[in-house]
């Protein structure tokens, strides 16, 4: 067959082969660790006459870190003999985007302005898939619709020669017998061998036919628990923050492709998000790449990237629940959930909350729009879901966050397929905890802290020491959440240590307007305390100046137990026998700063030291030590073990994390 006849039958008359270099790894390794471009090059391949018609290169000025004075590591200096003053003296890679397809037209090829059709050419799937698109993503650099397709040059060479072992350029050169090209430049000495590659494989009677396609949006999709999952598709992703989104995970896959409603945002006990997701994508090549993100970055945290199984996926996002089947094939663009509802509300009350100024939003299909949320015996939790028809009206709705129905503030969060379904098993699984007839109801942050009977821990077990490795805060709104404490550090929330951040609340409950953080480091405390202190934080409208101090672990227990002694450092002396003590003589008693135990932090993954079994609370006579008094809402989270009967003169403080 002619070479005219073979390339008839592609879908593209020229190829555009694409290079990329980082700052850091390249080759096999490319994107791996998360450098930016510094070498953008493209070369011109016209299929019907087999040959090149033209190739050119951009060096790219990345971004400059804070962190580091040098542009490019000596890993990539000796790899590609980039020169560093070149670099930094080069446009940004949008720039280069804007060459490129300016060269395009220049050559006839351009789609949007009656060019003949072409495709682009890798060198496997990490140019297009690791480096540019999320690149891209994070500097808000617009992707050319050209740049979602592509034909992957190794794949094309295995399937029409039926060989292994291809595992870049060099080994389909030595495949072929070919020489490697003697250019002086790294990325047109590239582009050039696969030009030479594209060429022997269209001579020997290769078609280009069918292209790789990349996702640009995340679909929805509903999951059923009887769905088959395939165990090499899906990851887990850890240390996500608590307030992404679907669309947020799916950004920072950005390249990959996910399954239809492939994201499942993982939920604690307490029906929270708990920076968790599992990830379903479409095939075992998308998953291994993903796993190539491990500690990649959402803003300034990194993200753990694993390896997950099909049962994984399906225990959070597979459902049963023919009502949220129903509720889910209306095909809403954006799902919504809100939280602190009355246990009495309406679905006429759901739309007249939407629908008063300001911000006034339509809920898709009125009435038929809203999901309530109950437990078995049809009771309310006081959740529900409402769908939303664009994502304009959605944007408008989330503004009424913490919004007022009735006497209760509301929380709005965008939601995912998997969550109502995650939502919807749990409330109706009988083996899941509900709140008892009798349980006197409490404002919304109070309800946070443990209502079942918890064994508690002394505060000097979380941290100690003279290492001024802490922050403290003070004059925070007296209904601020974690997460307003980590949207107040911005970006220094990334220092923070796991279960590091610990609210202050009085024993009656009342919070204190405190709040204690562990960082990794003096340095982060340092420098964390330096750039947030006496910065404002905005609350129902009001500002606040929020005083941020670097301090020890051993200063926060000094604040927390008003200056008393741990009962570690002197004897335990039964109350019987202290009055005939002198007052020289009486033990220093140390007031209870307690902290949530075993069942609370268990949900948290908590570490075993912070669980009542440890060695030092189980020696530790509680019956003899004097115990705090608690207000009604929390007698019930007592433990058995703690004796009521000797209570301090003052209130100490509690703290939850």
């Amino acid at each position: 067959m002619k070479i005219e006849e073979i390339n008839s039958m592609t879908n593209s008359s020229y190829l555009v082969v694409l290079f990329c270099a980082t700052a850091g790894k390249n080759g096999d390794d490319l994107g791996v660790d998360e450098e930016q471009v510094v070498l953008f090059v493209y070369l011109l391949y016209d299929l019907p006459n087999n040959k090149v018609v033209a190739v050119q290169q951009h060096y790219v000025r990345p971004t400059p870190s804070e962190l580091s004075e040098t542009v490019i590591t000596e890993e990539c200096r000796l790899e590609t003999g980039l020169d560093e003053e070149v670099i930094k003296n080069a446009h940004p890679l949008d720039h280069a985007l804007e060459e490129f397809d300016r060269f395009l037209v220049s050559k006839g090829v351009h789609p949007d302005h009656g060019g003949k059709s072409f495709c682009l050419a890798t060198d496997g799937p990490t140019h297009i898939r690791q480096v540019l698109h999320p690149e891209c993503g994070t500097k808000n650099v617009n992707i050319p619709q050209y740049l979602y397709s592509y034909f992957d040059v190794r794949k094309e060479f295995k399937k029409f020669y039926k060989a292994d072992n291809i595992t870049g350029i060099k080994t389909m050169l030595d495949y072929l017998g070919l020489q490697e090209d003697q250019s002086v430049e790294y990325g047109i000495r590239k582009t050039q061998e696969m030009a030479a590659i594209i060429h022997r494989l269209v001579v020997d009677g290769h078609i280009f036919g069918e292209h790789e396609y990349v996702n640009e949006r995340l679909e929805p999709g509903i999951c059923s628990k009887s769905d088959v999952v395939d165990d090499e598709v899906v990851v887990r992703a850890r240390g996500l923050p608590w307030q992404s989104s679907d669309q947020d995970i799916a950004r920072f896959f950005k390249g990959l492709n996910i399954a239809k409603g492939g994201v499942a945002l993982c939920l604690s006990p307490q029906g929270r998000r708990n920076g968790e997701a599992l990830v379903r994508f479409t095939d075992q090549e998308m998953r291994d790449l993903a796993i190539r993100r491990h500690k990649h970055h959402i803003g300034q945290r990194y993200i753990e990237v694993y390896k997950a199984t099909g049962k994984d996926f399906l225990n959070v996002a597979g459902g049963s629940n023919t009502e949220a089947q129903a509720f889910l094939s209306r095909g809403g663009e954006v799902i919504i959930r809100m939280r602190g509802l009355p246990f009495t509300a309406t679905t006429q009350q759901v739309l007249e909350f939407f629908a008063r100024e300001p911000n006034v939003s339509e809920v898709l299909d009125g009435e038929d729009g809203i999901l309530f949320v109950h437990y078995p015996d049809g009771r309310s939790t006081g959740d529900a879901f409402v769908l939303m028809g664009t994502e304009e009206e959605a944007d408008k709705a989330l503004k009424k966050h913490r919004d007022i129905m009735g006497t209760r503030y509301i929380e709005l969060f965008k939601s995912t397929t998997a969550e109502v379904q995650q939502v919807l098993n749990r409330s109706m699984d009988p083996r899941n905890p509900e709140p008892q007839e009798n349980q006197v109801a409490l404002p919304p942050l109070i309800a946070q802290l443990p209502q079942a009977a918890l064994p508690y821990i002394p505060q000097n077990l979380i941290t100690s020491g003279t290492k001024r490795d802490c922050i403290r805060l003070r004059n925070l709104p007296t209904c601020s959440q974690v997460t307003d404490i980590l949207s107040f550090l911005g970006e220094f929330s990334q220092f923070i240590v796991y279960q590091g951040v610990h609210m202050v609340y009085s024993a009656q409950g009342e919070p204190s307007g405190e709040a204690f953080i562990q960082m990794s480091s003096e340095e982060a405390a340092q420098l964390t305390a330096i750039n947030r202190n006496r910065r404002q934080i905005i609350y129902a409208g009001k500002k606040r100046v929020i005083e941020v101090i670097q301090c020890s672990g051993e200063d926060m227990n000094l604040v927390l137990t008003h200056g008393i002694s741990s009962p570690t450092l002197s004897p335990v002396v039964p109350l019987a026998q202290q009055a005939a003590l002198p007052l020289t003589h009486a033990p220093l008693i140390q007031r209870q700063i307690i902290s949530p135990g075993a069942t609370l932090l268990s949900s948290l993954q908590a570490p075993a030291s912070h669980h009542f079994a440890n060695p030092f609370t189980s020696a530790l006579q509680f019956s003899a030590l004097p115990q705090p008094i608690y207000g009604s809402p929390f007698q019930q989270g007592l433990s058995p073990l703690v004796s009521a009967a000797a209570r301090p003169a003052m209130y100490p403080q509690i703290i939850y994390w």
